[in-house]
């Protein structure tokens, strides 16, 4: 479980950072056809509190495995 819950928070931290500082989300949903939604999507107040809970996520997974050792 715990080693589940560092996964998900690694890979959505990258996510959020990739479509946060790179134009990687503006190409991801225009190819898929989604490009309406990209007013809504590629904001700051949607992306950056992602990447802080996907942070805060992998803090706790740390925290746990301190924790059991």
């Amino acid at each position: 479980m715990k080693d589940r819950l560092m996964q998900v928070g690694v890979a959505s931290a990258i996510g959020a950072a990739i479509c946060c500082f790179t134009p990687f989300l503006p190409w991801l949903l225009g190819a898929i056809g989604m490009s309406g939604a990209l007013g809504y999507v590629y904001r700051d107040d949607v992306l950056l509190p992602i990447l802080a809970l996907s942070l805060i996520l992998i803090g706790v997974a740390v925290w746990r495995s301190k924790r059991a050792q």
